[in-house]
């Protein structure tokens, strides 16, 4: 069946809410999708006491910094990956607490591991990780 046809058999409100959306998520005003190079050099600390670090109190808890998506995963460890996707370079990643928890971009539905490896077929480029230090109430986060 040709494309024509499928969304023919879909009907007019059908197609446009399936094309819309993705037409939406995936441009800017100018029709490009947005990107940005995925972060280097990456050494930060985060103090869990402050205000920034209410952020990460519960389990399943993100926050972002730095273009990272730091978390408190749902067994209660910290783990931090890119915010920018492998797939197409949006800064649309952040953590869900399905299937154990992962991280997914709402720009193309990529989903990725704690690890980083991808879940679906979106992409076959891993989502990039960074290491994570505790000492005492300071999270480090670092390459």
């Amino acid at each position: 069946m040709e494309r024509k046809e499928f969304l023919r058999s879909l009907g007019a409100g059908a197609a446009f809410a399936l094309t819309f959306s993705c037409i939406n998520g995936c441009s800017n005003d100018d029709g490009e999708l947005e990107t940005k190079p995925v972060p280097t050099g990456v050494d930060f600390t985060i103090d869990l006491n402050s205000q920034e670090g209410l952020g990460l109190q519960n389990n399943g808890d993100f926050i972002l910094k730095n273009d990272v998506v730091v978390v408190k995963n749902l067994e209660g460890n910290f783990i931090a990956a890119s915010q920018i996707c492998s797939h197409q370079q949006t800064d649309q990643v952040r953590f869900l607490d399905d299937n154990g928890g992962i991280f997914r971009c709402s720009t193309h539905g990529s989903e990725f591991d704690q690890n980083g490896a991808p879940l679906n077929t979106i992409t076959n480029n891993p989502l990039k990780t960074f290491n994570t230090e505790l000492n005492g109430n300071i999270l480090r986060v670092f390459e």
